[in-house]
């Protein structure tokens, strides 16, 4: 059940940063900063609400899914493939201490992991069938004018 907690943290995380972030125009360090804020805040004050496991790792867990969250719009645009990507951070965030042992950076290091393999879902899937398809839209995005 802390698990389902946890992805439960990441979608809310990386969907709730997205939409303050675009929709809101708060800017992405502002949107991820002030959730992140608001959600410490409260476990800070509430410490016996949740288990001891849930209010250590919640407020970390929705940390690395705000950055999750700070992907421009013009990387990821449907809100289904963020989803995607909350829940990738919270499977690796839950295994953390296996795959980043003594590594900084691991929140941020695996919110880019967990866009990376969302952003590439649609690549490995596609009909064509040709990595070098992806190395197109890779370069596409990479290269393009800038607004």
């Amino acid at each position: 059940m802390n698990n389902v907690i946890i992805i439960i943290t990441g979608i809310l995380g990386a969907t709730l940063t997205f939409y303050v972030n675009e929709h809101l125009k708060q800017g992405a360090v502002r949107a991820s900063a002030l959730l992140t804020l608001i959600v410490s805040l409260f476990f800070y004050f509430f410490p016996e609400l949740l288990n001891p496991y849930l209010t250590q790792n919640i407020p970390p867990a929705f940390i690395g899914a705000s950055f999750v969250g700070m992907v421009s719009s013009k990387a990821i645009v449907h809100y289904q493939w963020l989803i995607m990507a909350g829940i990738i951070f919270s499977i690796i965030y839950i295994n953390k201490s296996i795959f980043f042992r003594g590594y900084g950076g691991a929140l941020g290091t695996s919110a880019f992991i967990a866009l990376l393999a969302t952003m590439a879902i649609p690549v490995v899937f596609s009909k064509k069938k040709r990595i070098t398809n992806g190395i197109l839209i890779f370069r596409k995005w990479l290269f393009r004018d800038k607004d």
